[in-house]
């Protein structure tokens, strides 16, 4: 990854941060419980009513990215 790119994206997050925290209570929560085996669902609605929607199901691969996810939204 550009460490350039991680630069602009720190203020963005922060702003996001602000936002939204309940969002983020909420993903700190959930990455809390995460382990081998959870589902992971994904839907966006957008203002023109399309819908999308994935889920994953989280491997030991998954897991070394799960870890860091944690160690970065808890910093």
């Amino acid at each position: 990854m550009n460490p350039l790119a991680l630069v602009k994206l720190k203020p963005l997050l922060k702003k996001f941060k602000e936002s939204h925290p309940k969002f983020l209570m909420f993903v700190r929560k959930a990455l809390k419980e995460t382990d081998e085996g959870s589902i992971v669902e994904v839907k966006i609605k957008t203002s023109e009513g399309k819908e999308y929607f994935t889920n994953i199901k989280v491997s030991a691969d998954d897991m070394e990215l799960v870890n860091e996810m944690r160690n970065f939204l808890h910093s």
